[in-house]
């Protein structure tokens, strides 16, 4: 085959706001590229900023440092082209622009034209939209760049193709979702094969706040064949030829075979929980380790993305807590070979009641003195960052927070909820997937009734469905904003189903107070999902 270029594919994982970082890892790629004999190395969208970069593009300083760095790229002595996602100011309007450079010059600047403003982005917040679609020659082949949302609909990509481009190269910032890969592959298979041009396409990956970037940068042929898939969850670099007179791209190396679900799953909880940790500077983690399911599989992801060394389980019984939990907690620590303490909150617990003692007198015990015992077992975890640094991470999955089975400044008390977007049985699935690694989580952990166990004999059904039906009604009202009629007519029960519902809607107010969690669905709580804690909206249903 004769070639008449190649083009690498730089899949890095970007810090946000750090474009010293981010330069040094362009310019790594660039060496990388060179030493491959590429052409051309692609990067992803606002590579030298990061994405998404929120109102750090609402400061003007930002713009003095990007620009800076690009004139420093300009000035790097290589024969390699560089297409270069970066943020652009021009007046009192700002761009989502890709800049193709060679040979000090930037020969095209291209500003995004589809600007996304649904799920997790805000980009009409910050972009103006782009309205041309230029070609740029290089090499004999004429090039389009479209950036992300631009290749998920048909319009821009069929303008460059009537532009006379004969290759779209794009940079993209595709945030993860379970599912999210394949959806993305059929919609860049599609661009291309509709407008017969062949696609290269370069993801970040990383973890941002809650959000997650798998990488899976690829290539596609004008037929629609993928002809490349990079890494999932991981840094990459890869190189692709182009033939001009085939019109085909030829891959350098295998594609990298995806994840089975629960697999997936967990290296993108890895990846969040590693990156959340390190970007922001923590020395290491911990949390409370009760015994139960949800702190098991949490303590597992963190050992995997932290290393054994920087992890930290508290164990903190009460008079309610089984002896079992204290055995199968210790088991955990022992299977991860993590720093293990057990502090008992008896002591401070009665303590708090006996000061309450007046105030409480005449009531009958319920949920005030349960929450006292989560309340002083969040103080101790906080207690333990504040002293030696490590960042607390909280237990709770989403069906709890869904409907409100947690305790504010209890065990919602800390910093990274890392199954905040884990429904209560894909927690079980991923403990089973990860005693197939290795057997970390003893197996009646797995089996127990689960219990939060702040009461004699407590288990969680007392308050709450089924999980297995209560998932189903969440997975309808929350990811797909379903009405109790339909929900209804899947086969639940309906005063269940208004039950659960009535919980998701009263409980808002403790979701806008708890930490942020890894978005692995295709709607989380957060910036995914935002509804007013104060309505009236479900009233009208009764």
């Amino acid at each position: 085959m004769r070639i008449n270029m190649r083009i690498a594919l730089a899949q890095n994982n970007y810090i946000v706001g750090d474009i010293k970082y981010n330069l040094q890892l362009i310019k790594n790629s660039v060496i990388q590229a060179e030493e491959r004999n590429a052409d051309i190395v692609v990067f992803s969208e606002l590579a030298l900023c990061g994405y998404p970069p929120e109102d750090l593009l609402l400061r003007p300083d930002l713009y003095l440092i990007v620009d800076k760095a690009l004139e420093e790229i300009k000035s790097i002595d290589t024969r390699v082209a560089m297409v270069i996602g970066h943020p652009r100011r021009q007046g009192t309007e700002i761009y989502n622009s890709a800049s193709f450079i060679h040979n000090g010059e930037c020969l095209l600047c291209y500003d995004k034209q589809l600007l996304p403003n649904y799920e997790v982005f805000d980009e009409k917040r910050y972009f103006t939209a782009g309205s041309q679609c230029p070609v740029v020659e290089f090499k004999g082949v004429k090039i389009s760049l479209l950036i992300c949302e631009d290749l998920w609909f048909k319009e821009p990509a069929k303008v460059a193709k009537l532009a006379g481009a004969e290759l779209i190269l794009s940079p993209n910032a595709s945030p993860y979702y379970h599912g999210k890969a394949e959806v993305r592959g059929q919609e860049m298979a599609s661009r291309a094969s509709e407008n017969n041009i062949p696609v290269v396409y370069v993801n970040q990956i990383g973890g941002q706040d809650e959000l997650i970037f798998d990488g899976c940068s690829s290539a596609y042929n004008s037929n629609g064949e993928c002809v490349f898939m990079a890494a999932e969850m991981a840094e990459d670099f890869a190189c692709i030829d182009f033939d001009k007179a085939t019109d085909r791209l030829t891959s350098l190396e295998q594609s990298y075979k995806q994840w089975d679900d629960e697999e997936e799953i967990w290296q993108a909880l890895v990846l969040g929980v590693k990156d959340y940790v390190r970007k922001n500077g923590f020395p290491g983690a911990l949390l409370g380790l009760s015994g139960g399911i949800d702190s098991a599989v949490t303590l597992a992801v963190a050992v995997d993305a932290l290393g054994k060394e920087n992890v930290n389980a508290v164990m903190m019984p009460y008079r309610y807590t089984a002896s079992m939990s204290v055995e199968d907690a210790q088991a955990e620590s022992e299977a991860l070979g993590v720093e293990f303490d057990i502090i008992s909150i008896e002591p401070i617990c009665d303590a708090f009641m006996q000061q309450m003692q007046p105030q409480l007198e005449g009531t009958e015990p319920g949920v005030t003195e349960q929450n006292i015992q989560a309340r002083c077992r969040g103080t101790i975890l906080m207690g333990l960052s504040n002293k030696f640094g490590r960042l607390v991470l909280t237990t709770g999955n989403k069906s709890e927070v869904a409907v409100g089975y947690c305790t504010l400044y209890g065990d919602m008390a800390g910093g990274l909820d890392v199954l905040k977007d884990v429904p209560k049985t894909m927690v079980y699935q991923l403990a089973r997937y990860r005693n197939t690694v290795s057997p970390v989580i003893p197996e009646r952990v797995i089996t127990r009734p689960p219990s939060a166990e702040l009461a004699p004999e407590q288990v969680d059904e007392d308050n709450l469905p089924p999980y297995e039906v209560l998932d189903e009604i969440l997975e309808a009202y929350v990811e797909h904003d379903k009405s109790i009629s339909d929900i209804v007519s899947l086969g639940h029960d309906e005063e269940t189903v208004r039950k659960v519902i009535r919980l998701v809607d009263i409980n808002e107010h403790k979701r806008r107070q708890a930490p942020i969690g890894i978005r692995i669905s295709s709607r989380a709580f957060g910036r995914d999902r935002r509804y007013p804690i104060t309505s009236g909206f479900g009233r009208q249903f009764k």
